[in-house]
């Protein structure tokens, strides 16, 4: 298992913030399917923090756990 650190940039006009919402789309939705996208791997994006709907972030910490082998770059 390899844990990696995401610094997120995003324009949150589209979001109903950060959090998973039933009601609209978030961030860590969006950030989630691609990982899996691009893993193959269904794994929680957690963050330093949280956002309300339409707020922007520049520079927000996040982390996911991956069990596939990938590098760096590649999940760039």
């Amino acid at each position: 298992m390899t844990r990696f650190r995401l610094t997120v940039e995003y324009d949150g006009r589209p979001f109903m913030g950060w959090q998973r919402q039933g009601h609209g789309p978030s961030v860590q939705q969006a950030i989630e399917e691609a990982i899996a996208a691009i893993t193959g791997e269904t794994a929680p994006v957690h963050a330093a923090g949280r956002t309300d709907a339409g707020v922007h972030a520049v520079a927000m910490a996040a982390h996911v756990d991956l069990a596939k082998a990938i590098t760096s770059f590649r999940l760039m």
